[in-house]
Order: structure tokens, then C-alpha cells, then sequence
């Protein structure tokens, strides 16, 4: 952990909602003039698109039917660390884009005078100088497994973690909307995922500061054949603070300033889900606020 270079990570599973939450981050960054240092974490897997296709063809030849961009086997977990550690010690570290879109390869062309295309990686840039704080979103910014201690180098650590059966939903429909992939399609690579899931992305919430977990007021019992994604006024969020020492929050200012939000233990708040966005700015403000304070 560090004063003088803060380290910020907000993780979750594919299709949690993890970009829901950077963008609250983004919205207080842009509000206080704040200049943050943004990694994402699929930057750290160890292969491209192409080339994680022939990986994962390889292990079902083998009999491994679990191989997943979840597990160690194809991420840098040991650079994600090194990333929080040397960034805490000096304001740097060394970052790079994966690639999503045609969108993005040419903004990245452009600036690298390259010939970049979907699925493939930037070079390693060090970057750094001059921000006021490193913010991570992705997969693993808590992994606490296989010689790698991720979490001790946040400052701050969010967790997002809707109800399995709503992260289902919402990743079954983005990955149709954004990626064009079958329903079929999804479910195998939830299945393939799913050792993965249990022993590297769920153990992470036990390690964060804030968990703020959505909870749909409608029926998802059958994720695989929901039409729709539950909307925010159609749940509820969840907000759990690990030690109230280190995040202290005012529970009875939230109270009235969301109205319908009411406590359930004396660590959890909770919250209609179309109130999500407000709670984190009013809980994360104070928070951001007083880290950049002591720097």
C-alpha cells in the first residue's frame, strides 16, 4: 500500500458490471480534477484472441475442458502484481491495450504509427508520470493465490458481484449484443469457466474493502432463457464494508439521501438499484477525498 502513489481496483467477473463502476469513478475523477492512471485488466492476459482459441484447443485435446481466461494458466497474474507494487513504490509501472474493436485499433494505430488489429495487444509503454492515483478494473485485482498477493498493494479494493444468476443474464445478452455470440455459446464458456470462477474469481471478495452487490426483485431462475436483463429499478444493491476503520462511512446520511435505502447488518447498507450510481459517489467521494489528502 502506498500514500504518496494510491492504488485503486475495482474487480468482478465478466459481465458483473465492473464498466458500471468505473465510469462513477470516472464521473468523481472528472468532478475533482483528478488525474488517474487507468489499467485495465485484460491487458494482462497471457495470450491474444487467435492465439487463445489454439490454446484452448490444445487442453481439450489434452482432456482439459476448463482452460478459461479466469485461471492462472492464461494470465499474468504475476505482472498484475508487479504493476500495484512498482506503481505504490514510484508513480510508474508499465501498461498495454488489448484490443476489443475496430474503434480502438485505430485510435491505437494512430498513436503507435502500428498495424494493429482486434484481439491483439499494444506493446508494454511505462506510463505513469505525473497521475495522481492508479485505477484498475477487470478480472483479477485481488488475487490472493499461486505465490501472488495482489491485495496488498490496494489502497482501496471494490468489489462488484451481482447474484450468479443476474451476472449470467447480463453476460448471456452482452456478449449476443456487443460480440454477436450465440446463447449456446455463452453457456459453454460459462461451464468452461466455472473451476476457474470458484477458485480465483469469487475467494477476491473476501479481500475487498466495498462489495456492492446487485440482487434482482424479479425472477431469474432460468438464466438461460430470460429475454430481458433486469433493470435497475427491477433490483436491489447490496453494499457490504469490510472494516468501517478503514472505509468509514455515514450510514444515516446515506439513509436520507436514498430514500428506500435501509440496513440489514451493522456493516450493510442497502439500496433500490437505480440508486447505485448516487450511493457510490456519496460512499466513495469521502473515501477518494481522503487518500488524495495523504498523499
Amino acid at each position: 500500500m502506498s500514500k504518496k502513489h494510491p492504488v485503486i481496483v475495482v474487480t468482478g467477473s465478466s459481465g458483473a458490471g465492473t464498466t458500471f463502476v468505473k465510469r462513477a469513478f470516472e464521473h468523481i475523477f472528472s468532478k475533482e480534477n483528478i488525474n488517474p492512471l487507468i489499467i485495465e485488466g485484460d491487458s494482462f492476459h497471457k495470450y491474444d484472441r487467435a492465439a487463445m482459441k489454439v490454446a484452448v484447443q490444445k487442453q481439450e485435446e489434452k482432456g482439459n475442458n476448463f482452460f478459461s481466461h479466469f485461471g492462472p494458466d492464461a494470465n499474468e497474474f504475476s505482472k498484475i502484481e508487479e504493476s500495484f507494487k512498482e506503481y505504490g513504490s514510484s508513480g510508474k509501472c508499465n501498461r498495454r491495450y488489448y484490443i476489443h474493436s475496430d474503434e480502438e485499433a485505430a485510435e491505437h494505430n494512430k498513436r503507435l504509427n502500428s498495424n494493429l488489429n482486434p484481439g491483439e495487444f499494444t506493446p508494454w509503454e511505462k506510463v505513469g508520470a505525473g497521475t495522481d492515483l492508479l485505477f484498475y478494473e477487470g478480472l483479477h485485482g485481488v488475487v490472493v493465490a499461486d505465490g501472488v498477493d495482489m491485495a496488498q498493494y490496494g489502497d482501496l479494493k471494490i468489489g462488484v458481484v451481482p447474484s450468479v444468476n443476474l451476472e449470467w443474464i447480463q453476460k448471456i445478452h452482452r456478449d449476443n449484443a456487443e460480440r454477436g455470440y450465440l446463447a449456446t455459446e455463452t453457456v459453454d464458456t460459462i461451464l468452461r469457466r466455472m473451476p476457474d470462477y470458484i477458485n480465483f474469481i469469487t475467494p477476491q471478495f473476501s479481500q475487498t474493502d466495498i462489495n456492492f452487490q446487485r440482487i434482482a426483485t424479479v425472477d431469474t431462475s432460468n438464466p438461460f432463457i430470460t429475454r430481458d436483463i433486469p433493470t435497475p429499478d427491477e433490483s436491489l444493491v447490496v453494499i457490504r464494508f469490510k472494516d468501517l476503520a478503514k472505509t468509514p462511512v455515514d450510514f444515516g446520511h446515506i439513509k436520507n439521501m436514498i430514500e428506500g435505502a435501509f440496513m440489514s447488518r451493522s456493516n450493510t447498507i442497502v439500496v433500490p438499484g437505480g440508486k447505485m450510481g448516487l450511493a457510490m459517489e456519496i460512499i466513495l467521494y469521502p473515501l477518494i477525498h481522503k487518500m488524495l489528502k495523504g498523499k
